[in-house]
């Protein structure tokens, strides 16, 4: 059984493969550095459906296709579906599950939705409750837009700390048996919340999450932030990411040498106009199941801490006033 190293973090018995992963992208993605790694990218932002919300629905399914037919396998062969997104009630995840029969756990951790997938997998994997699970997440642009802040058609000037939604779906599969790179650890975050107000500043309200998650880990596992080949936080950007490197050094962890965001590794924040950078659950998920996990299969990468971050406020939260408490999941993923 799985090992509690102290008040957050369990060391798996028996670490996790994940045997099989995809990454789809819409057209900024495909305009970005890390094109080439992408599984599926288009030019239409609708992926040839009639709304927005469908085009999502559409990603997560071809994310699992995907991540399926590289592994070989059908969808027959999961015990487990664990999804979530951005939308209320999570419609983009369940409403792409039920044209599947493979039971399914919607999950909601804002950004850092894909960080708790793969944990939950993971634990439920190594605890024997099943023998493989398929964690899968998604954003869009368009969706969350219209959802947490203006309509499109309404042509608001973005906040110099504003991010850009990812329109990206991820997918990863993971099993208790099979080669490929191996959840060791994990690192359950707790509710963050300094008092942010302003949902076009996410990398402020996340970082200290991000920050006390990280603490925990290394403070837990007795790792050093230099036992990793790279540190990844979700979507904290920017700003975020010289805040959260700031906290972490105040409590003896040095992150400047092993980290780097999803948000600044998935678009070119000089050539791109993503201002801070990119968020959304797709951003953190692409990045992961496109990019590092190739890196890791490669033999670039093979310590990776992966920590995406989600702020856990809603359109009625925010117009009550409220600040945005905010989390933060770190999974260990070595080779």
């Amino acid at each position: 059984m799985a090992k509690r190293l102290g008040r957050q973090t369990v060391e798996l018995e028996r670490p996790v493969s994940i045997v099989s992963h995809a990454a789809v992208g819409g057209k900024k993605e495909g305009e970005g550095p890390l094109k080439r790694y992408f599984d599926h990218l288009t030019d239409d932002d609708t992926f040839g459906e009639k709304s927005w919300e469908k085009a999502e629905c559409r990603m997560q399914r071809l994310a699992l296709q995907i991540a399926l037919e590289k592994w070989g396998g059908g969808e027959e062969a999961l015990d487990l579906l664990l999804a979530g997104d951005l939308l209320n009630q999570c419609i983009s995840s369940s409403f792409a599950a039920r044209e599947s029969q493979v039971p399914f756990l919607g999950l909601y951790g804002a950004c850092s939705t894909m960080g708790e997938s793969v944990a939950l997998a993971a634990l439920l994997l190594d605890g024997g409750s099943a023998q493989t699970a398929a964690a899968v997440t998604s954003s869009h642009f368009c969706t969350a837009e219209r959802q947490y802040r203006t309509p499109l058609a309404y042509g608001g000037q973005r906040a110099p700390t504003a991010q850009w939604t990812a329109t990206a779906a991820g997918c990863a599969l993971l099993s208790a048996q099979g080669r490929g790179p191996r959840v060791t650890h994990v690192t359950v975050g707790k509710i963050v919340d300094k008092g942010i107000k302003d949902a076009n500043n996410m990398g402020a309200a996340m970082a200290p999450a991000a920050s006390d998650t990280l603490c925990a880990h290394f403070r837990e596992t007795g790792r050093d932030p230099s036992y990793y080949d790279l540190v990844a936080t979700g979507d904290l950007g920017k700003l975020g990411r010289e805040i959260l490197l700031e906290l972490t050094r105040s409590e003896g962890y040095d992150l400047s040498g092993c980290h780097n965001d999803c948000g600044l590794l998935l678009y070119d924040l000089q050539k791109q106009d993503v201002h801070c950078g990119g968020s959304g659950c797709g951003c953190a998920a692409g990045v992961l199941n496109g990019y590092l996990l190739r890196q890791m299969e490669e033999g670039t990468l093979r310590r990776v801490l992966f920590c995406p971050t989600g702020a856990l406020l809603s359109p009625t939260s925010t117009q009550q006033g409220e600040s945005i408490p905010s989390i933060a999941h770190a999974v260990s993923i070595e080779v």
